[in-house]
């Protein structure tokens, strides 16, 4: 990577985290903490009103803006292709919204910034998902729900759960929950539930929570040797 991208991320990662330690920005971009400091003196010396605490950590001045962005020909498509990936990937309200920006995208993006070819060989496939948007109200509303289910194996079965999390693995979209038959969190793919309704709300155990969850997921990845 080039010095100049070095010293735009390392602008925008402190624009975004400001106060934030030369150790995280370290950690963040794979450089030493020395590089940090030699990088920060660089964009002191540009002119960039960068300011450090000790203890605290670095800040720009409130008043501050990068340029405009400028991508390259695989940035340009890669960020096209992700906007476009959640346009089709059944996600409710948020996919006018993406659709929206991805045209901003394509009207905005000068045209040696795409590969003709690519630009029509890189796809998203549109799917529906008419349970994605009352299961992200219901996670915005600390509210439970009644799923009926069907595995992959073809059971069915009928779950209160609580959500906590909708999640895209690429392929499918899954929900985290804390599940009231099994008392655990349970994982459920959005193309599988079958049906869905609103529950009285569970009680759910003082530890359960999104946070819990997620270090859930990571030790059963771990174990699972990901």
């Amino acid at each position: 990577m080039r010095k100049a991208d070095r010293l735009f991320q390392l602008v925008n990662l402190i624009r975004v985290r400001q106060p934030v330690t030369a150790a995280v920005l370290a950690a963040e971009l794979g450089l030493s903490v020395r590089s940090i400091y030699r990088y920060v003196d660089d964009l002191s010396v540009a002119g960039i009103p960068l300011y450090g605490e000790a203890g605290i950590g670095y800040r720009l001045d409130p008043g501050f803006e990068l340029p405009p962005l400028s991508l390259d020909a695989a940035e340009a498509e890669a960020l096209q292709l992700a906007v476009e990936m959640l346009a089709c990937s059944g996600a409710g309200h948020l996919q006018p919204a993406a659709r929206s920006l991805l045209h901003k995208l394509q009207a905005a993006m000068p045209t040696r910034a795409t590969s003709p070819r690519t630009a029509r060989a890189l796809r998203a496939i549109p799917v529906s998902l008419p349970c994605w948007q009352p299961l992200h109200t219901a996670i915005a509303d600390g509210r439970s729900v009644q799923l009926r289910y069907r595995t992959l194996q073809g059971a069915s079965s009928e779950r209160t759960v609580h959500p906590l999390g909708l999640f895209h693995w690429g392929q499918h979209w899954t929900l985290g929950s804390w599940c009231a038959l099994r008392q655990d969190y349970r994982d459920f793919r959005l193309d599988q539930i079958e049906a869905l309704a609103e529950a009285e709300r569970l009680d759910l155990p003082a530890q359960v929570g999104l946070d819990a969850y997620l270090r859930y997921q990571q030790r059963a990845w771990v174990l699972r040797g990901h």
